[in-house]
């Protein structure tokens, strides 16, 4: 294909400018010219370009073969494939869907052939193949292949669905990879479930404590609670009762709890919301005890850990519930817990209010 142009060049010879046009030339290549039919250095040259497809205008940038001495651009058969794939790539942005490279991108993330994962979604096995090119997906189909951009587990269970569908070695190669990006993201999924449970409660002061959940300090909190050296036999029954005085005397001291954590009456005292959860934290030394009829958790230090998100206003205030706390047993912690009144005016498993913060004396 071939497009004249009668305006002129400019001296500049990585910018061309026409009435209509700017050319930046991206690199030359020796070759025959279909335009003035000799053999001589063609540019290859960018051009912002506006088309329209299924009625959404669309801008984009073309890539052609310059001619000077026709002073016409031209493309071959790569160039117009790769022109056309711009213009659908354009248009997916435009309609929030994702382009042929981040659909590609996904694949490599797996490592899977196009075929394989066609299989494991139950898709035609030329479809993924489709999307890659010049096929714009459905906005079903594109929500699929998002949520398995965000979610390993999700391709994990596919995995082990359609492990017949797919070549025993592949198998292997596809779940090692998937789940090296399950443990790399589980971090994730763990923060985005906690805050999904106190997103509803963000702006109910006397339950969070007036602060917003931040899981950074939260991590931190605990871990400076392990590293103090001043705390004995750190499990997670005492750490929970730690986290609850450590809220309350910040809400004394500020008007603010710490963490942002809600905290629930429990038959051995205060314990957060999500509790469960949060010990699995990354920056949290935790280690998994097997008791026999369950499991318990114990904390440990970190040599050389550092808390950036902590102000020394916090550390001043965790220092004194260390002092006070520290030393005391799990038993000892969870008896004083119970003689609070903030823990005896509180139904069983009901949200502990801040308002009973100021009663509680360090």
């Amino acid at each position: 294909m071939s497009r004249d142009l009668s305006e002129t060049m400019t001296e500049n010879e990585d910018e061309v400018m026409t009435e209509n046009t700017e050319m930046r030339v991206i690199s030359e290549v020796y070759r025959p010219c279909i335009c003035c039919m000799k053999e001589h250095m063609v540019k290859i040259v960018q051009v912002d370009e506006y088309t329209e497809f299924k009625d959404v205008p669309i801008d984009y940038v073309a890539e052609y073969f310059y001619c000077e001495n026709d002073d016409s651009f031209y493309e071959n058969g790569d160039m117009l494939s790769a022109n056309t794939l711009r213009i659908k790539d354009e248009y997916r942005k435009k309609m929030g869907l994702l382009t042929s490279g981040e659909i590609t991108g996904i694949r490599a993330k797996y490592g899977t052939t196009q075929k394989d994962l066609c299989a494991l979604l139950g898709w035609g096995e030329k479809t993924i193949t489709r999307y890659e090119g010049h096929q714009v997906q459905d906005r079903a189909h594109d929500s699929i292949l998002k949520k398995l951009d965000q979610d390993p587990e999700w391709f994990l269970e596919l995995l082990v669905k359609g492990k017949n569908e797919i070549p025993a070695e592949a198998y292997s190669r596809y779940f090692r990879l998937a789940a090296e990006l399950y443990e790399k993201d589980q971090d994730l999924y763990l923060r985005r479930a906690v805050e999904s449970k106190y997103m509803l409660m963000q702006n109910q002061p006397l339950r969070n404590g007036n602060a917003p959940i931040d899981l950074e300090k939260l991590a931190e909190v605990m871990q400076y609670f392990s590293d103090s050296g001043e705390v004995s036999c750190l499990y997670k029954v005492k750490l929970m009762k730690l986290l609850w005085y450590s809220d309350v005397l910040a809400w004394q001291q500020r008007g603010r709890a710490i963490t942002g954590l809600v905290y629930q009456a429990q038959p051995m005292g205060a314990v957060p919301i999500c509790h469960d959860l949060i010990i699995h934290l990354e920056g949290v030394n935790c280690e998994e005890i097997d008791m026999g009829d369950g499991v318990t958790y114990h904390f440990l230090p970190a040599s050389g850990h550092e808390y950036p998100h902590l102000t020394e206003e916090e550390k001043g205030i965790l220092d004194k519930v260390i002092a006070k706390f520290g030393k005391m047993t799990k038993d000892e912690i969870v008896e004083h817990m119970h003689q609070e009144k903030a823990y005896r005016e509180t139904p069983l498993k009901e949200i502990i209010s801040f308002e009973y913060a100021n009663e509680v004396c360090f």
